[in-house]
């Protein structure tokens, strides 16, 4: 089952790159959040029937075609996910200098999961944000600082930082160099 949540997601996403469509076009015509289309096109979330069809028909497609070839992917021991497979995510204009790459994301059961690697260029701005997942981040190289609610915390190579997203938090980059950061997402219902 959940293999076929993350193929509707991903339908979803091909249909609307496709159609050269932003996440928030869709959002806007369904009437659902900018996060929700996210959280839908990387399988972390499970929309109700009325979203799906609000969504896929703010994509103009029949229901008949978008869900003839959305299918269970084979179950094995293990997940192979290819580089070219890796999407990258649309942020808001706001997160300028932020580059997110989904590199694996997928409902467990009543849990989701997504891995990004964040890049934060020198210098980069965004306004405080919340989310609704529990946040880990492991620092591949570089080094920044986060906000979390009141608290700065100085982070470089190899160090490791986990919150409760629903803080307003921030990093920010002053460094003189790009920091790389592998960040995991755990959504809960």
């Amino acid at each position: 089952m959940d293999s076929y949540i993350t193929g509707i997601g991903r339908k979803i996403r091909t249909i609307r790159k496709e159609k050269q469509l932003f996440a928030s076009d869709i959002a806007k015509k369904a009437n659902v959040s900018n996060g929700l289309i996210s959280r839908i096109e990387n399988g972390r979330t499970v929309p109700s029937l009325p979203v799906l069809f609000a969504i896929i028909q703010a994509l103009d497609v029949q229901p008949g075609d978008f869900f003839s070839d959305v299918s269970e992917e084979t179950e094995g021991n293990y997940v192979v996910i290819r580089s070219d497979d890796y999407t990258v995510i649309e942020k808001e204009i706001e997160a300028e200098g932020f580059g997110y790459l989904n590199i694996f994301g997928r409902q467990f059961t009543s849990t989701g999961c997504e891995f990004v690697l964040l890049t934060l260029r020198d210098g980069c701005q965004r306004d405080v944000v919340e989310t609704d997942a529990f946040e880990f981040k492991y620092i591949v190289h570089g080094s920044c600082t986060y906000q979390i609610g009141e608290d700065l915390v100085d982070l470089g190579p190899g160090d490791s930082l986990f919150f409760d997203g629903r803080i307003p938090h921030v990093p920010f980059n002053t460094s003189g160099a790009d920091c790389v950061m592998l960040v995991v997402y755990f959504f809960t219902e």
